[in-house]
C-alpha cells in the first residue's frame, strides 16, 4: 500500500514481477524480428524497421489480452492472484509499446510526404468505398488514446482524487479500446496477411476474453445467491456457525441488496467489515489477517479490523458491522456503520460451540 501521494514502494515482489515483464518483452522483440528476417531472407515487407513497427504492434496486443484475463482469472482461481497485484505496470507497458509502434509507423509510412505525417496516415487514403479501404489508422489512434489516458490515470493520485467509482468507470473504458483495437487489426493488418492462422488467432483471443468474463460473472452470481440472506425485522443477519469462521480467514455473507460483509477471527476474538477494500474494490473476505490487519488479496491494502482504519501513517478506512454471537451463531447488523467507526469484537470460546 501507500501513504497517501508517494511514489511506488518498490518491494522485491514489484521488482521480479517488473523484471520478468521487461525481459519478455525484449525477447519477444527479438524473436520477432530475428524470427522474421530468418524465415523470409530478402522479404521487401521484411526489413527491419517493418518488423520492429510489427513487433511492437503484437506484442501491445499480446500484453492487453493477459492484462484483461488476469481478473477474470483471479476470480476463478485464486493461483492467479500475485498477476493482478501489478496489473498496472501491465498496462502501462502495453501502452509504451503502442506508443511507439504508432510514432513509428507514423514516421515510417507518412513521414516522406508533403502533408505532415499524422495527417498523412490518418486521412491520406481513399479507400474507394470498400471496408477493406477503411482508415483502420483511426480506430488504432482511438484505441491509443483511450490506453494513454488509463496509463496516465494509474497512479493512486488520481485514485483517491477522482474517487474509487468514477476512477474505476474510466477505466472501464479499456474494453471499448480492445474493440478499437480489434477492429484495427481486422481492417489492416489482416487485409495485408491473410494467412488463416493470424485471424483465427485473433479470433480466438476474443473468444477467450469473452467466455472467462462470461465465466467470472457466472461464478460471482453464484457465491452471492449462496451468501445472501434477508435480515430479520430487527436488522440482524445470521450469518453461520461461529465455529465455521476460519481462523484467521473470513468468511462471506451478504445481505440482499447490499454489499458482501466479510466476519474474520483471530483465536476467539470474531469482527465485521465490508468486504470491499478502499483501494480498487478488492474482496477483503478472499484475503487474511497479516500481523493483526486485514489484507487485501489484490494489492495488499490492510486494515485493522476492530476499526477499519489502516494502519499509521495510512488514512483508507471501510466501513464496519455490529456482530454478536448468539447460541454459538454469528450474527451480523445488515447495516454498515460509518467508514472507520471502531467497535468491541465479539468473543467465542469455538471448544465449546464445537463439543
Amino acid at each position: 500500500m501507500t501513504d497517501t501521494y508517494t511514489s511506488v514502494q518498490w518491494n522485491p515482489f514489484k521488482k521480479s514481477y517488473d523484471r520478468v515483464l521487461l525481459l519478455g518483452v525484449l525477447g519477444y522483440l527479438v524473436l520477432f524480428v530475428v524470427g522474421g528476417k530468418l524465415l523470409h531472407p530478402g522479404g521487401e515487407h521484411f526489413d527491419e524497421p517493418v518488423l520492429l513497427i510489427r513487433a511492437l504492434g503484437t506484442c501491445a496486443f499480446l500484453l492487453l489480452h493477459i492484462a484483461l484475463a488476469i481478473g477474470p482469472l483471479a476470480r476463478l482461481d485464486r493461483r492467479w492472484l500475485p498477476l493482478l497485484y501489478n496489473r498496472r505496470h501491465l498496462g502501462v507497458t502495453t501502452c509504451v509499446l503502442g506508443l511507439l509502434h504508432s510514432a513509428l509507423t507514423t514516421l515510417f509510412y507518412g513521414g516522406f510526404g508533403v502533408k505532415s505525417p499524422l495527417a498523412a496516415l490518418l486521412g491520406g487514403y481513399d479507400g474507394g468505398g470498400t471496408l477493406s479501404g477503411f482508415p483502420f489508422e483511426v480506430l488504432g489512434f482511438g484505441a491509443l488514446s483511450v490506453m494513454f489516458l488509463l496509463a496516465a490515470t494509474s497512479h493512486d493520485f488520481w485514485l483517491a482524487n477522482l474517487g474509487a467509482s468514477t476512477w474505476k468507470a474510466i477505466h472501464m473504458a479499456v474494453y471499448p479500446a480492445y474493440a478499437l483495437l480489434v477492429g484495427h487489426v481486422a481492417l489492416g493488418a489482416l487485409q495485408s496477411e491473410r494467412h488463416p492462422a493470424l485471424a483465427g488467432l485473433v479470433g480466438l483471443g476474443a473468444l477467450t476474453l469473452t467466455v472467462l468474463h462470461l465465466a467470472a460473472a457466472f461464478a460471482e452470481r453464484r457465491r452471492d445467491g449462496q451468501m445472501t440472506t434477508r435480515p430479520a425485522a430487527d436488522g440482524w443477519i445470521d450469518a453461520a456457525a461461529a465455529a465455521d469462521v476460519p481462523d484467521g480467514r473470513a468468511l462471506a455473507v451478504r445481505a440482499a441488496g447490499g454489499e458482501r460483509i466479510a466476519i474474520f477471527r483471530q483465536g476467539e476474538r470474531l469482527w465485521a467489515v465490508q468486504s470491499v477494500c478502499a483501494h480498487q474494490g478488492g474482496p477483503l473476505a478472499e484475503g487474511r489477517l497479516t500481523d493483526g490487519c486485514i489484507t487485501c488479496p489484490w494489492h495488499g491494502y490492510q486494515y485493522q479490523p476492530e476499526d477499519g482504519r489502516s494502519p499509521p501513517p495510512f488514512t483508507e478506512r471501510i466501513p464496519t458491522h455490529e456482530l454478536r454471537v448468539v447460541d454459538g451463531r454469528v450474527h451480523v447488523r445488515a447495516e454498515p456503520l460509518p467508514p472507520g467507526t471502531a467497535r468491541d469484537s465479539a468473543l467465542h470460546s469455538c471448544s465449546e460451540s464445537r463439543s
